[in-house]
């Protein structure tokens, strides 16, 4: 034991100087983030976004939304997408071969009829059963295909694209009206723009009424509230601080928006590919990079898709165990970009914070605590590290949660209702007394399965919206 301690000691330092430069980019990003809103928030008050669609004109945007047993969510999902005030827009469902009533909730309520439509790309993707119109809304579609998971149901959705930019989003998310024409703002404003994205926050517990979140609110179920803090910290925080710094590295899956010539020239997404979102934008950043096309990624903080997050711990372990493995594949098709200049601030930071810090940060963490346990257990560990361990993992996330929260009443003030902003600071100092270290466990547990060679997604239960 006595030829251990050294070693034991060694680590310590390095876990502590590890959290410290963590929680320094943590820092840095939430500052950025703050001047960031700060400009954005004043900025909205001079912003017509009818005025601005109007003069630039409005670029037609196809909506690609993979199905895949959606049963309880899915009139709701369509009616959001019903209500978006944009000027030229289709709506792709893609039904991914569900074994539940999807499709046939699709043909009762739209009332669907068969009708053609002819691809305009020809990625590769599991074959095609029917392609159906809605005679109540000509401008939503549907397309009936083989289950080839999500990825390649969003092929099939760019295959059957006729507009200059494509929107991908969820079949359990609900967009708000506005949202697509904020979405294209970078568009309009930026002749480089490949790729935008928005703004996920959670709909548990909120009314939903028509396809609209009517009454925002706080859940009851303290492992929503959790993740509530999470998305906030997440995107507020987090991608804002990245657009600002130019160094969007992930445009979410679940409601982002992209030029639909790049997606078609890289191939579309990879079909093989576990977190198919993660792996586009990277692909992109590579393809621009390699063919010096001049390009940018944005994030857009106002445009809203309301999702619905596990609220047991059997779903929440299931969804983090695939975001870890999506993470490390990605990571791992990528490797060339570690560091490399070549690929400008996204190889030499964007890459590497998501290698040394989200992809290896769990297995550090864990280890970090189970050395300090050990030195205790033992009766070796100093007061001083322990405090300052304590200071830098726990304390310090605590008050970048709390850092969230602010910046969310701040800038957009969703939460309206007092108790519902006391609840949420207070989660911001619970969750790391244990969420966090949960959440450490359930993506040390992905890492192991992705290196065991486990690719499938997992179930994800619909428990669908609460209505108004």
């Amino acid at each position: 034991m006595a030829q251990l301690l050294p070693i034991l000691a060694v680590y310590q330092l390095f876990v502590l100087v590890y959290f410290i430069l963590l929680n320094t980019y943590y820092l840095v990003t939430s500052l950025f983030a703050f001047l960031a809103l700060h400009r954005y928030s004043r900025r909205l008050v001079s912003i017509d976004v009818d005025d601005l669609i109007a003069k630039a004109g409005a670029p037609p945007v196809t909506i690609i939304v993979p199905t895949y047993n959606e049963e309880a969510t899915i009139q709701e999902a369509v009616r959001s997408l019903l209500t978006l005030r944009y000027p030229s827009y289709e709506i792709l469902l893609v039904n991914d071969g569900s074994t539940d009533r999807t499709l046939e909730v699709l043909k009762h309520t739209y009332q669907l009829q068969p009708a053609p439509r002819f691809p305009m790309a020809t990625i590769q993707t599991a074959p095609v059963r029917g392609v159906y119109q809605s005679r109540l809304h000509p401008h939503l579609w549907v397309i009936d295909k083989e289950n080839g998971k999500r990825a390649d149901a969003i092929n099939a959705g760019v295959n059957y694209c006729r507009t200059p930019l494509l929107c991908i989003v969820d079949a359990d998310g609900l967009i708000e009206p506005e949202a697509l024409m904020r979405i294209v703002r970078p568009f309009l404003e930026d002749a480089r723009t490949v790729a935008s994205g928005g703004i996920i926050r959670v709909v548990n517990g909120c009314r939903v009424k028509d396809g609209l979140v009517q009454e925002v609110r706080l859940p009851r179920n303290w492992l929503v509230r959790f993740q509530v803090v999470e998305y906030l910290r997440s995107f507020l925080a987090g991608r804002v601080g990245w657009d600002a710094l130019h160094i969007m590295l992930l445009i979410s899956g679940a409601f982002g928006l992209f030029r639909r010539d790049l997606v078609v020239a890289v191939g579309g997404l990879a079909p093989d590919s576990i977190g198919e979102d993660f792996e586009l934008t990277v692909r992109i950043h590579r393809y621009c990079r390699e063919n010096r096309i001049p390009y940018a990624v944005h994030f857009v903080p106002d445009p809203v898709a309301w999702t619905e997050v596990p609220d047991t711990l059997a779903v929440l372990e299931r969804q983090r165990n695939r975001w870890q493995r999506g993470l490390i594949d990605t990571l791992r098709r990528h490797i060339r970009l570690l560091l490399n200049p070549r690929y400008g601030r996204i190889g030499l930071v964007a890459y590497p914070y998501f290698f040394f810090f989200e992809m290896l940060g769990p297995f550090v963490e864990f280890t970090g605590y189970l050395v300090l346990a050990l030195l205790f257990a033992l009766d070796l560990a100093s007061p001083a590290y322990f405090w300052l361990f304590l200071m830098v993992a726990l304390l310090f996330g605590a008050t970048l949660s709390i850092t969230a929260v602010g910046l969310e009443e701040l800038s957009f003030r969703r939460y309206t209702r007092l108790q519902d902003l006391i609840w949420l600071l207070l989660c911001a100092f619970l969750e790391n007394l244990g969420y966090r270290q949960l959440i450490t466990y359930f993506r040390i547990r992905g890492t192991i399965a992705y290196l065991r060679g486990q690719t499938g997604w997992g179930s994800m239960e619909r428990k669908g919206f609460q209505k108004g």
